[in-house]
């Protein structure tokens, strides 16, 4: 039952803006006719985010503001609003608030890290053997599950002695190159979202662990401009390494490589090149040419 006289006034200007572009009683999903399915079969609300998210992964960026998208998939502007501040509250996009335009969000690198996890994996196994031969070291694979950095690959050196296996370990953000690695590459905004709110010093795991927020972010504008993330025993006193991200088509990171080992054999000097082969490896496992 409609609340009020508005709501039904509302209800009838976009039925009647939809219908002036796509016909009587056509709607706009943003989907060609070709793959619609019968209407006993689809769900509106979620045929509009669908298209909305699409829009939002094409446009240019001075497109993406509410009323483009609105006339990009021929929606009435209140409801665009209605489901993009969906989307935000689901971490799916995000707003800028100087400009008003949206992005993708976070939270869609999440769900591609439970769900092709298993994936990468797999394609990056050989990858990972053969950097982890060649450096004589350990080399990793993380990927982001539910807001935590978890590793789901990884292989050691025939050479290696002794090595604590981290696969299906979280590890913490600001004190693991893993995570610089994943952060630095990361919007602003999904940066603050991943360390949690406040101005507060961040948990302290060893005496090496950069706690204070200011340093961390000008540790991940020299990550981001070098390539690669580097730590020395931030999280643990015996884990030093060089993490370098890999990223999709739109330039997020969906996964994260990495190389460790001891401080006595990873040493500041190796950094530069380990860093390099991580990258690299990184490149290679979104199937482009190193």
């Amino acid at each position: 039952m409609l609340r009020n006289a508005h709501e039904w006034c509302e209800i009838r200007n976009i039925k009647e803006q939809e219908e002036s572009v796509n016909g009587p009683g056509r709607i706009v999903t943003g989907l060609s006719p070709s793959r619609q399915r019968p209407s006993s079969t689809r769900v509106q609300s979620v045929e509009r985010a669908a298209a909305l998210l699409r829009a939002v992964a094409a446009a240019a960026d001075d497109e993406t503001t509410a009323p483009a998208l609105a006339e990009t998939v021929g929606l009435h502007r209140t409801t665009t609003w209605r489901i993009l501040a969906t989307l935000e509250q689901e971490r799916l996009v995000r707003r800028d608030e100087r400009t008003g335009a949206y992005r993708l969000g976070f939270g869609l690198i999440d769900l591609a890290g439970q769900a092709s996890g298993a994936a990468l994996a797999r394609s990056a196994a050989p990858v990972l053997h053969r950097l982890a031969e060649e450096v004589g070291e350990t080399a990793a694979l993380a990927v982001l599950r539910e807001g935590a950095l978890t590793y789901v690959a990884e292989s050691t050196s025939a050479s290696v002695v002794v090595s604590a296996g981290l696969s299906g370990v979280p590890v913490p953000l600001h004190a693991t190159s893993t995570g610089k690695a994943l952060l630095a590459f990361s919007a602003r905004e999904d940066v603050r979202a991943l360390l949690g709110p406040g101005d507060g010093d961040l948990p302290r795991y060893t005496g090496a662990t950069i706690t204070s927020r200011t340093a961390l972010m000008e540790e991940l504008v020299a990550t981001r401009e070098r390539g690669y993330a580097e730590c020395r025993g931030e999280f643990e006193t015996t884990a030093w390494g060089v993490s370098a991200p890999v990223l999709d088509a739109g330039g997020r990171p969906v996964a994260i490589v990495s190389i460790w080992g001891p401080g006595e054999r990873l040493t500041d000097d190796r950094f530069p090149a380990l860093g390099g082969l991580a990258v690299a490896a990184a490149t290679e496992i979104t199937g482009e040419r190193p």
